[in-house]
């Protein structure tokens, strides 16, 4: 986890040929999906576990590394937050939700850069840390483990579609689609995996400076 940061930084730093508008910042609005999981020896007569989709920030800085006509190539360090998932479940072993973030230092092949749809892949891995609520679900404390720092992978697909006003020209909105793959947060319960997929639907503004 650790070496993926620290190289991640180091392709931020590599020296290339001096050129605009090689920087972007990036902030997005939209919402975290999680699939419905079934809790393993729940004694209940429905045991599954819903999460509803919660609100999610991103923020994200890029460096453009390499440049062609058709792509460019860069570094990017997105930084996903999730204040408050929900749980929906009928026993009262569960914390009422949780909160996330997830930092995922990626490399991001971007097409066609200078038309005015530009759409996007992105790869990477990092850390996810996730802090359960002191509530449980329906009554009483939760006395569980309320903390876990996880690995996550990522892997992210979008669009950026440059604005028609010419006084704009570094601004892009942007929409994506990104899926935070990590391990179980601490919510009390045994659902029989130990990772999940986080996926991350939203749109935005890109900056390049």
């Amino acid at each position: 986890m650790l070496c993926c940061t620290a190289l991640a930084f180091l392709m931020l730093t590599v020296r290339a040929e001096s050129q605009e508008s090689k920087n972007e910042i990036a902030g997005t609005f939209g919402r975290t999906f999680i699939s419905n999981q079934s809790v393993l020896n729940s004694g209940i007569a429905d045991p599954r576990l819903t999460h509803a989709p919660g609100w999610t920030f991103e923020g994200n800085y890029a460096r453009v590394l390499r440049e062609w006509d058709w792509a460019d190539v860069a570094a990017e360090i997105p930084v996903v937050f999730s204040p408050d998932e929900d749980l929906v479940y009928e026993g009262n072993q569960v914390p009422e939700g949780y909160g996330s973030i997830f930092v995922t230092p990626a490399v991001r092949l971007r097409l066609i850069p200078e038309l005015a749809f530009s759409p996007w892949v992105s790869f990477g891995g990092g850390f996810a840390h996730f802090a359960a609520t002191s509530d449980l679900l329906f009554f009483g404390k939760n006395t569980g483990n309320r903390s876990l720092t996880t690995g996550a992978l990522q892997m992210g697909a979008g669009i950026d579609v440059r604005l028609p006003c010419r006084k704009l020209p570094r601004l892009r909105v942007r929409a994506q689609v990104r899926d935070e793959w990590s391990g179980i947060p601490p919510i009390n319960v045994d659902v029989g995996k130990t990772h999940q997929h986080n996926y991350y639907v939203a749109g935005g503004i890109v900056y390049k400076f």
